[in-house]
């Protein structure tokens, strides 16, 4: 009797195992993934680390999120368009200028593709680059710090949505526009869209030394809606790929009149050919006004230029710079396999995903194998660049990443799930669902020419009773997949910052390693640091008052202060003398309208102050740093508009 009740619950956990994969895993009991073996691959122990950083766009938050991976845990919220209070982003003084633009101080955006920096085709972990999709901008961020370091603004361009994938060397950061508009702009009528309207596809040159960013030139294309695109590789290096839709240049209800045409376009662009182009001279400078913002790792303050024209080049004027794959129907996704030879199109109206040949591409081109041309620029036959076709591989296809062992994987975003198929042969080997509606997926070094192949990503639009309710808006969600072995297994869900769009994935010990540990007080050349305490100072000029303030474990110097008055306008210049880089220190004052101050170790932060009210103020850290985190605090005295009391500051006395 005991052997045959050890048997029948042996047999109920082997059952429990399969049903626990079930797509239906709303019953009650049902733990999904978590009650297999799917729980041991994503546990990382205490005090051990994740294999992977996956930095996944915040979308309409305007941020970028860090997770590891298989964890899943959420590391950091890294600021970049959008104002962040925690880290006082965009709300002291030295990093405002960072959020400016040609539209005025802009402190939102939306993020969509995050890239990280190649050199000879790897991921060599130095920056991340994420595009601003409304007010179009390419970011920089240091992975040294985890900070962003450069915005660039880019003009002639709106919805930059084909951006920020970069070349394999980093040569160039691209930003592509999705919604072409009139170049310059002008008042004009919007019926009058057709040929009038220009989509500008800008190539931003990155320094290999420091990373700093400046336009190349702009490709001035026809104005079709430019949505994604990817880099050539290997032996095709030196292009870039761009999907297109709406080449009907409709204007008005584009789900009916974009989707005419049974084909759509990639734009292949010659990029090696053009900068040579330029280098010899060519392009036109047209004026523009844009910014290009600067974060100084000296001085720890932003600066803002606005920059006053661009190089333009018209691909009439480079013959044999850009050509077009005719690419069904509507197309996503343009992604590129790590050999560089095949070019996956991912029309969103087809069933069929169809893979373009980069060799046979070469091929058509020098033997002029055209089928017609769109404003100057030829149109390859369908057939003679064609590779193969995935046949029937889903509903609404949209992007396609590659595990560097000859198999894809790509998203369908109406049957929400995740197919497998085969380089080559073009055949379907496995397919998962999602919950609900995936966009974009990613494998950590998916885009690059040599993925780590372990996890594959998938970032989902909808998440209906998947998580505890939370009000109308659901949250966003990622599901992590194994992929080691031949058929895909859904490890972890878990919810996402914002709408998480895309992600590019690294191997931990490629980053973490670099990460800067120690952080200078000599190394700081801001303007208004207070380096040592016979630095700390109270300064009136006018009605404005400086102040020049130290904070170390646990306390401000100084860390009382009188003097101060209604109407003033009130510079609190605080300089943190911890050194080593777990210790930040923060400071908030009463009444402050803009937000407290994160201070990392070595560094200067300013917030302005103007009292209203006559009174006795208090400020303290507020960011927790020691067993005396509490009693790090002081106060501010404010006498009326019109007392006599003279500025006095102490500490201790």
């Amino acid at each position: 009797m005991k052997r045959f009740i050890t048997s029948i619950l042996s047999i109920a956990l082997i059952a429990g195992s399969f049903t626990s994969c079930n797509d239906d895993d709303s019953k009650k009991g049902d733990r999904g993934a978590l009650s297999s073996s799917a729980a041991e691959k994503v546990y990382v122990a205490p005090g051990e680390h994740d294999e992977y950083y996956a930095f996944v766009s915040g979308g309409f938050s305007g941020q970028l999120a860090v997770y590891g991976l298989p964890s899943g845990r959420l590391f950091k919220v890294i600021p970049v368009f959008s104002q962040d209070a925690e880290k006082a982003w965009g709300y002291n003084e030295e990093t405002k200028p960072m959020l400016n633009t040609s539209h005025g101080f802009i402190p939102w955006d939306d993020s969509h593709h995050p890239d990280i920096s190649q050199t000879e085709g790897k991921l060599d972990g130095r920056w991340v680059f994420i595009n601003g999709n409304n007010t179009p901008r390419i970011a920089k961020i240091d992975l040294t710090t985890f900070e962003t370091t450069e915005i660039i603004e880019v003009p002639n361009s709106a919805g930059n949505h084909s951006s920020s994938f970069v070349t394999e060397n980093t040569e160039y950061v691209v930003a592509g526009t999705r919604f072409s508009v009139p170049v310059p702009q002008r008042d004009m009528p919007i019926n009058e869209y057709k040929g009038n309207f220009k989509g500008a596809l800008s190539f931003i040159s990155v320094d290999p030394e420091d990373g700093r960013m400046d336009i190349k030139f702009q490709l001035m294309m026809p104005g079709f809606d430019y949505d994604l695109s990817h880099p050539g590789r290997g032996k095709s290096h030196g292009w870039f790929f761009f999907t297109t839709y709406n080449t009907e240049e409709a204007n008005s209800l584009l789900e009916v009149n974009a989707s005419q045409n049974d084909k759509d376009f990639i734009a292949a662009v010659n990029w090696k050919k053009i900068e040579e182009y330029v280098n010899n001279g060519g392009g036109k400078k047209m004026p523009a006004n844009y910014a290009h913002n600067v974060y100084d790792e000296e001085t720890h303050t932003a600066t803002s230029t606005m920059k006053k024209e661009v190089l333009v080049v018209d691909p009439s004027e480079v013959p044999g710079a850009v050509y077009f794959l005719p690419t069904p129907k509507s197309p996503h996704g343009c992604d590129v396999d790590p050999s560089g030879e095949y070019i996956v199109g991912n029309g969103k109206l087809s069933a069929d995903l169809t893979i373009h040949s980069f060799t046979k591409m070469l091929d058509a081109i020098e033997n002029e194998r055209f089928d017609g041309e769109a404003y100057g620029i030829p149109i390859l036959k369908f057939e003679d660049v064609l590779a193969g076709t995935v046949k029937q591989g889903g509903l609404g296809p949209l992007h396609t990443e590659f595990d560097g062992k000859g198999n894809a994987y790509t998203t369908f975003f109406i049957s929400s799930e995740v197919v497998k198929w085969k380089l080559g042969s073009w055949e379907v080997v496995d397919r998962k669902p999602t919950y609900y509606s995936v966009g974009h997926l990613m494998i950590p070094g998916g885009n690059s020419r040599e993925p780590f192949g372990d996890y594959v990503l998938a970032m989902n639009k909808i998440t209906k009773d998947r998580y505890l309710p939370t009000g109308p808006e659901v949250t966003q969600s990622a599901q992590l997949y194994d992929i080691t072995g031949e058929k895909m297994e859904l490890l972890l869900d878990f919810p996402t910052v914002g709408e998480p769009h895309y992600a590019a994935g690294i191997a931990a010990d490629i980053v973490k390693e670099r990460s800067k540990k120690i952080f200078k007080l000599a190394d700081n050349k801001h303007k208004y640091a207070a380096l040592t305490n016979a630095d700390t100072r109270v300064e009136r000029d006018g009605n404005e008052v400086h102040i020049y303030m130290s904070m170390i474990r646990s306390h401000f110097t100084p860390d009382n202060i009188e003097g101060i008055k209604v109407g003033d306008k009130v510079y609190f210049h605080v300089t943190n003398h911890e050194q080593d880089y777990d210790v930040p220190h923060g400071i908030s004052m009463i009444g402050a309208n803009t937000s407290e101050l994160l201070i990392m170790p070595g560094q200067t932060e300013t917030f302005v102050w103007e009292p209203k009210q006559v009174g006795v103020w208090p400020f303290y850290c507020t960011d927790f740093c020691s067993a005396l985190h509490q009693e790090m605090q002081g106060y501010v005295r404010v006498s009326p508009a019109n007392s006599d009391i003279e500025l006095s500051w102490s500490l201790g006395e």
